[in-house]
């Protein structure tokens, strides 16, 4: 979910309740189908009336000549975020049991002419007064700048799993804060409640579906847990769907006054369940700073009004501080936003901040690494979209000290200097749903990447997330799209789309509900070029690769833990002990500290030669600016495999080819600190 980004309209200025809620943003039967028999793409009872799909040909089934599965992926959607924010905050559903008139109806207080659509109002300016009728006439939305209206019907999705798609992560999603100052809402503001309801719907709309299609798994909406599943989904020519999270408060891990509301047995349950419900992806922080990690900041008045929100939710306005590396939080600049800034206490204000401190002093909380690592033990992949830079910093660490490859970034909100590592650990990137030429500018931007590590590409609509989509181009632009037109692999052909009285024109119109990604992706065709669809057509198969590495990661044997280790030195202190030996005990909380002088080093006695490929050095504050790994196999000869000049302390990972060895030495050269060289934990592997 990602607040009102879109640059592609004049918006009035918003205030008071608008900016602190932007801080995020008949029964009808089935009738038998004239299509149905053979063509197993088709239903054999679909509702009516219902929406057209407007595409027709067989969907393309089975795996390329390399045994590779084809399609697109969206990795980072909300199909169920009308039950999020109390409920009342997106209007309509995906699906109703009584059919088309009522899952896309407008919100109540909408009626009769939009006078009290406040969030309306808040994200799309104006007045916001607006024609509350969806079906049949649909005259005002949906639209590709109406955040507040149902965007994920099912025959919508349907529609761009026709086009091509063949993988969706519906990320549920909710935020407490949000939910608690909107002022219309039919339920309480628990996340974790809303998260459940929204996993059971999610199952509800496969059901819902799979009735169409003649009963149980016969649909093409298909919730899979697991990426073998998945590829047989997709080999089947169905669409594949992945349960995520994004939420500001998981597990109740939020933080007052800087004090965690949650502790690890809060997260080891909250994993657990996440998982049963078939959860495999999620954010662990997400606009507010939590209990687990900090979060990248949102820029000018929206980002003072979520300062606001995060103030009222915590107790605590974002800290900053000075970037120690290239990557950086967003800027949260000082433009005002007088009316989040009135519901402060009398006396409070938010804080300026430095021009030159442009990261958030938050990072991964121990609380937070506790469940990074609960959820590589659980084969879960991390979002890091949203995390402070300090905070995915740490994470990336982590990961690489582990060989972990389940990482992914849905919907550009990552700082791009870390697109190298995240391909080179095995993660996955998708890019948000930028009009046409941004998206294609930016895909190509990374495509010499794409192409050094053979991956494909993603997008992200975050529909239903509040964050603006494509804007139309115009019907005179040079190159418009052109109905009807055929899908990538060549199998189908899409014509305008029509619910109810309704046609959209993706030139005239923009993106504006599900339906129209198959039309946009022709669009990125005309604009940014064949070689940027052709590696989002390879988005299914990268996508799957990620998820399948990560069930598959084994935990290393560290062959230093209880080792025999000498060194140059060790600190001395009446309190507590630095002995060598500290650095291999499996506590983070003791530690090996030298003098405070430059040529120190550590020593290992692993017992017995091994290959080893990868060492790992967990750095106290004194740490170690250069410095190389040295091996041998008699103490005596030394062998450099690994060094740095450039060391910024935290959690080192030094990879190289396979070696024997039995003795492992770290060399000290320059200290970053004007203390010495301090190691909490030396890890040793042979993969």
């Amino acid at each position: 979910m990602t607040m009102a980004r879109t640059p592609h309209r004049r918006r009035r200025p918003v205030t008071v309740l608008s900016l602190l809620l932007l801080v995020m943003a008949v029964t009808l039967g089935p009738t038998p189908s004239s299509a149905a028999g053979t063509d197993w793409w088709n239903p054999v009872a679909r509702p009516a009336p219902d929406s057209r799909i407007n595409v027709t040909g067989e969907p393309f089934k089975g795996t390329n000549a390399q045994g590779e599965v084809r399609g697109f992926v969206d990795a980072h959607n909300h199909l169920m975020a009308n039950e999020a924010f109390g409920g009342r905050l997106i209007c309509g559903k995906p699906f109703s049991e009584a059919g088309i008139a009522d899952a896309l109806k407008d919100c109540p207080e909408h009626y009769p002419d939009g006078s009290l659509a406040i969030f309306d109002f808040i994200t799309n300016g104006g007045d916001g007064k607006h024609d509350p009728v969806g079906w049949p006439t649909f005259k005002d939305w949906p639209a590709y700048d109406s955040m507040t209206h149902q965007q994920n019907y099912y025959a919508w999705v349907e529609r761009a799993w026709r086009g091509g798609q063949r993988v969706l992560v519906n990320d549920l999603v909710t935020n407490g804060v949000i939910c608690s100052v909107y002022p219309f809402k039919d339920r309480g503001c628990d996340e974790m409640t809303s998260i459940r309801l929204q996993a059971k719907l999610t199952y509800d709309m496969q059901d819902y579906i799979d009735e169409m299609y003649g009963g149980p798994g016969k649909g093409w909406f298909r919730i899979v847990t697991d990426s073998a599943q998945a590829r047989q989904v997709v080999e089947q020519g169905k669409l594949a769907v992945v349960l995520g999270v994004e939420t500001s408060e998981p597990f109740g891990c939020k933080q007052v006054l800087d004090i965690a509301q949650c502790d690890k047995d809060d997260i080891d349950a909250g994993l657990d369940e996440l998982y049963d419900l078939g959860v495999r992806s999620m954010f662990l922080c997400h606009k507010f700073d939590n209990a687990l990690c900090g979060v990248r900041f949102d820029e000018g008045g929206l980002g003072t009004a979520i300062n606001v929100g995060q103030f009222l939710s915590t107790g605590t306005f974002w800290q900053t501080e000075k970037c120690t590396g290239p990557q950086h939080d967003n800027p949260i600049g000082g433009a005002s936003a007088p009316g989040a800034e009135e519901e402060l206490p009398a006396g409070v204000e938010v804080p300026s901040y430095n021009a030159d401190a442009q990261c958030n002093k938050r990072g991964l909380t121990e609380l937070g690494e506790y469940a990074v690592r609960g959820m590589m033990q659980r084969k879960m992949m991390l979002e890091i979209d949203h995390m402070s830079v300090k905070a995915t910093g740490r994470v990336l660490d982590i990961f690489e000290s582990e060989s972990y490859p389940g990482v992914l970034s849905s919907h550009s909100w990552m700082d791009l200097n870390w697109t190298e590592r995240v391909y080179k650990l095995g993660g996955f990137i998708a890019q948000y749903m930028h009009g046409s030429e941004e998206f294609g500018a930016e895909a190509e931007r990374t495509e010499a990447l794409r192409d050094k590590y053979g991956v494909g590409y993603g997008y992200g609509t975050d529909m239903n997330g509040v964050g603006g989509w494509p804007a139309p181009r115009g019907a005179d632009t040079s190159n418009p799209v052109k109905y009807p037109f055929r899908s990538t692999d060549g199998g189908s052909v899409i014509d305008k789309q029509t619910t109810g009285e309704r046609t959209w024109n993706l030139n005239t119109d923009g993106a504006a509900h599900y339906g129209l990604v198959p039309d946009w992706i022709e669009d990125i065709r005309l604009v940014g070029g064949q070689d940027v669809v052709d590696d989002l057509f390879r988005g299914a198969e990268s996508y799957l690769d990620t998820w399948g590495a990560s069930e598959k990661h084994k935990a290393g044997v560290n062959l230093a833990k209880g080792s025999s280790v000498s060194a140059s030195s060790s600190e001395s202190n009446p309190f507590t002990s630095y002995a060598p030996g500290r650095a291999v005990d499996g506590d983070t909380g003791t530690r090996w500290a030298s003098d405070w002088s430059d040529d120190q080093w550590l020593r290992l006695d692993l017992g017995s030669t091994s290959t080893v490929k990868r060492v790992t050095l967990d750095w106290e504050r004194a740490y170690g600016k250069a410095y190389r790994v040295e091996l041998s196999t008699d103490g005596t000869n030394w062998q450099s495999v690994w060094s740095t000049t450039a060391g910024d302390g935290g959690l080192d990972t030094a990879l190289f080819s396979g070696v024997p060895a039995r003795y492992v030495r770290i060399q000290g050269l320059d200290r970053g600190t004007e203390w010495g060289y301090s190691l909490r934990e030396v890890g040793v592997y042979g993969s």
